[in-house]
């Protein structure tokens, strides 16, 4: 499939569906406790906590089938972009009742929204997919995950514009230490491919970061967890919008506010500024 940005032919990617089945078995959950320094306690009958439904329902490809970043060539289930760098935008969850660990799940996933637009650093190309799982024929919960697609940077590309300051008016601050063994461990559990977590030339020399990038839905996993943690049971809704990434160059902060049956959530960059946004609603 050839690669492009016409906005009629990606348009035709709108509504493509396809379903996956898999069995969340214990054994994942447990080396995601390890990963994130906690005791392994998980097992059968015991609810998987959000978000980590992304150690399940892998994607999977041969090597032969991957684009230069690692990940599976476009033009399969998602529209063949043709733009190179790739990367989480943000995300919204539904949530009805937990995926419970050695049961049975489906995932179907639709194509819902394809859009180009040009920004500063070039064009653009958003994509926004539905996810609907389901486990003993009833609805766990529903994901819309939103990819966006830009052009590579160059010498002369303009700086990024920087993100607001966090300010100070949080409740609880926590404060997370990446590293390349943090960030190697999240791969494999997803059996994500993408090179700007794990292959440092590549991260900096070809897509011009910082550093390795942590990976967002790693940073919304440990954002709806500080919320499941500062309210004591699981959000029945859960939102976040990435603003800027974060490397493993250095610690970053996660925060908390409560409002009621809200928590509004946030990641700070080393200089305190906006990483990642996020509500959790109870």
């Amino acid at each position: 499939m050839t690669a492009t940005l016409d906005p009629e032919t990606l348009s035709r990617w709108i509504g493509k569906r396809e379903t996956a089945q898999d069995r969340i078995d214990a054994g994942p959950a447990r080396r995601m406790e390890l990963t994130l320094d906690r005791e392994a306690r998980l097992g059968d009958g015991d609810a998987l906590p959000p978000l980590w439904h992304w150690l399940y329902f892998l994607q999977t490809a041969r090597m032969s089938a991957l684009g230069r970043d690692g990940h599976p060539a476009k033009g399969g289930f998602l529209p063949p972009v043709a733009l190179p760098r790739r990367m989480w935008a943000g995300g919204r969850f539904g949530f009805s009742q937990p995926l419970v660990l050695g049961t049975e799940a489906t995932k179907t996933s639709t194509i819902k929204d394809v859009a180009v637009k040009q920004g500063r650093s070039g064009a653009l190309c958003f994509v926004t997919v539905r996810h609907e799982v389901a486990s003993n024929a009833q609805s766990a919960f529903w994901e819309e995950h939103d990819i966006v697609y830009r052009e590579d940077s160059g010498p002369d590309a303009p700086p990024a514009a920087p993100t607001p300051e966090i300010g100070d008016d949080w409740e609880t601050v926590e404060t997370v230490t990446p590293s390349e063994v943090l960030l190697f461990r999240y791969s494999a559990l997803t059996f994500n491919g993408h090179r700007i977590h794990y292959d440092r030339d590549y991260a900096t020399g070809v897509e011009g970061h910082a550093g390795l990038v942590v990976h967002g839905p790693l940073i919304a996993t440990l954002l709806v967890d500080l919320a499941q943690r500062v309210m004591g049971r699981a959000p029945l809704a859960f939102d976040f919008r990435a603003m800027s990434p974060l490397f493993d160059t250095a610690p970053f902060n996660i925060h908390a506010r409560t409002e009621g049956d809200e928590v509004t959530l946030a990641a700070a960059t080393p200089q305190g500024r906006l990483a990642m946004q996020a509500k959790a609603r109870f």
